[in-house]
């Protein structure tokens, strides 16, 4: 465990909800601890709580419950904002930026996993945006694979960057290419966007070992830090 003022991690952005950010999350933080790297997963916020569990699922693929954070958790299925009023709580952005920023400076190496795509509402004033901002981050992209991605992708895309956010990488999930949308679009999404594009193709059986093997042999290095690459290759 470490302590320091700045953190280092990145944080695995959606284009919105049920994309694939957990997987990528879980199978990033196995593979980085597979290797003797102290990585740690954070869920700012949950909702759909208990049956959705992402910061659960993180630590069931890397078999330690030390290998994850929740920081909230809510039962309705909604946006944390929305979830919370129904619940009559209150989030306090600031305790949730700080709460991240404490628990990720403990560790080498943070993966923070987004709450559904950007404009999420986290308070009435913050969305999850803004967090991804204020932690100064790096941003790994999720999206589905077919007809539509290029849209939600690219505009995802263009809102981090006027935020002067860095883009390392986009990962289509359930990629499949049996369409003629998937069979164009990462080719499409990288003359789009400019950034490097990665499939990962669907995984029937998620066992933990599973999730990891499929994501060390289908994420690229090139988005992870230069400290970390060096570490791993």
């Amino acid at each position: 465990m470490r302590k320091s003022d700045t953190i280092s991690g990145v944080f695995v952005a959606g284009t919105g909800t049920s994309v694939g950010k957990t997987f990528v999350t879980a199978g990033l933080t196995g593979w980085l601890r597979e290797v003797y790297i102290d990585a740690h997963a954070i869920k700012p916020a949950q909702t759909g709580a208990p049956q959705d569990d992402d910061a659960g699922r993180v630590a069931e693929v890397c078999e330690s419950i030390k290998a994850s954070s929740c920081l909230h958790q809510f039962e309705p299925a909604l946006a944390p904002r929305v979830a919370a009023t129904k619940e009559g709580r209150d989030i306090c952005y600031e305790a949730v930026l700080e709460d991240t920023r404490s628990i990720a400076a403990e560790h080498e190496f943070a993966i923070i996993e987004g709450i559904g795509g950007l404009r999420v509402p986290i308070t009435e004033d913050y969305e999850v945006i803004d967090l991804i901002a204020d932690l100064k981050l790096p941003v790994i992209v999720v999206a589905r694979s077919g007809l539509g991605t290029l849209n939600h992708t690219s505009l995802t895309v263009e809102a981090l960057e006027d935020r002067n956010l860095s883009v390392e990488g986009i990962i289509l999930n359930e990629f499949e290419g049996q369409t003629a949308a998937e069979q164009t679009n990462p080719d499409e999404l990288e003359r789009m966007t400019g950034h490097k594009v990665a499939c990962l193709p669907p995984l029937e059986t998620k066992s933990p070992k599973d999730v990891v093997r499929h994501i060390r042999e289908n994420m690229p290095t090139s988005m992870l830090p230069r400290s970390i690459i060096e570490r791993i290759n």
